[in-house]
């Protein structure tokens, strides 16, 4: 059985969602190859080729492929099919773009979000909003994959695959147009250590950035939101964690202002069916803010405050757990 994992680039270098897929990968066979996709991206499949366990890496560029036209992966993947019987992608915003369009073009159902791999055939991933964990079976002839990389171990560095180059394609009549990206210094949300996130009961956009933006550079922190925030333009989109956010797994992560939508906030643990599983330590601060010094930009929340603070005290709680498990988020 021969396994193809698409790999998940960031410029010259593969995140560490690629070396997680790769865990899961070598669960169903020894025989795992890595797809690095983009224009310019020969350093990148280097990279690849060092992670331990890979046989070998093709390295597929094209026009289309340089920004992850969901037209020209999805054409340059199933190009490739034929020698593999599963492909893999780590579920993130652009495997879940086009693992569904390349399971369209193979004829196959997808299958989402796995966060454990029982045998060849044979799958846990879960459903009801992280409530229940639904073990799957599948008949068909490929499997396309997609990867909780949070319910995996990182794949280790040592190995020394080589790195073939094989035909991209392009995005037919897709054509890129242009992109919004927004620079900074903190870490990226899914693979920070520390994480701050923020809930409705910040008030207001100006009150989550006078919160949460001098905490988490205090910290070194990358900041979150729960869902409610977002919707309620404190906080842009990029910054929703949970259930129909990003999925996180720091060491240390505090939530301040999120209650009442914790239940779906929680979802991308290791284990959703044990909502406590992994905690060491959690108290809520009732109407005290944090406690912490006045340069760390964190306000008290006394009694007498308007409703919007005294919810935002009382709905603060600190999370910490061992370096590399998922905490709720």
């Amino acid at each position: 059985m021969a396994v193809l994992v698409i790999a998940d680039r960031d410029g010259d270098t593969v995140r560490d969602t690629t070396h997680k897929t790769v865990t899961a990968a070598l669960k169903l066979s020894g025989d795992v190859d890595i797809l690095v996709i983009g224009q310019g991206s020969r350093a990148a499949a280097d990279a690849a080729a060092k992670i331990a366990g890979v046989r070998k890496v093709l390295l597929a560029e094209s026009a289309g492929l340089g920004h992850q036209l969901a037209e020209a992966v999805t054409a340059t993947v199933s190009g490739l099919a034929a020698g593999y019987d599963a492909i893999l992608s780590p579920a993130t915003t652009d495997g879940k773009n086009f693992m569904p369009r390349i399971a369209a073009k193979l004829d196959v159902a997808p299958i989402s979000d796995i966060i454990e791999v029982v045998s060849t055939d044979t799958f846990v991933r879960p459903i009801y909003a992280g409530n229940a964990l639904e073990t799957i079976q599948s008949s068909d002839g490929k499997k396309v994959i997609t990867v909780r990389p949070t319910s995996f171990d990182a794949a280790g560095e040592g190995g020394s695959a080589k790195v073939e180059t094989v035909a991209g394609a392009d995005g037919g009549k897709a054509a890129f147009v242009s992109e919004e990206m927004v620079k900074s210094d903190r870490p990226e949300l899914g693979a920070a250590k520390i994480v701050v996130s923020g809930g409705r009961a910040m008030g207001s956009a100006e009150e989550f950035q006078a919160v949460m933006d001098p905490l988490a550079d205090r910290l070194g922190a990358a900041v979150g939101a729960s869902r409610a925030a977002v919707d309620a333009g404190y906080a842009p989109n990029d910054y929703q964690v949970g259930q129909t956010g990003k999925v996180v797994a720091p060491a240390l992560y505090i939530a301040i202002g999120i209650s009442q939508g914790h239940r779906r906030h929680q979802q991308g643990r290791r284990r959703p069916d044990l909502p406590g599983r992994g905690l060491r330590h959690r108290r809520r601060l009732q109407d005290r803010g944090a406690g912490a010094d006045e340069g760390s930009g964190l306000k008290q929340a006394p009694h007498g405050q308007d409703r919007a603070r005294r919810r935002k005290a009382r709905a603060l709680f600190i999370c910490g757990c061992d370096p590399g498990r998922t905490i709720p988020a």
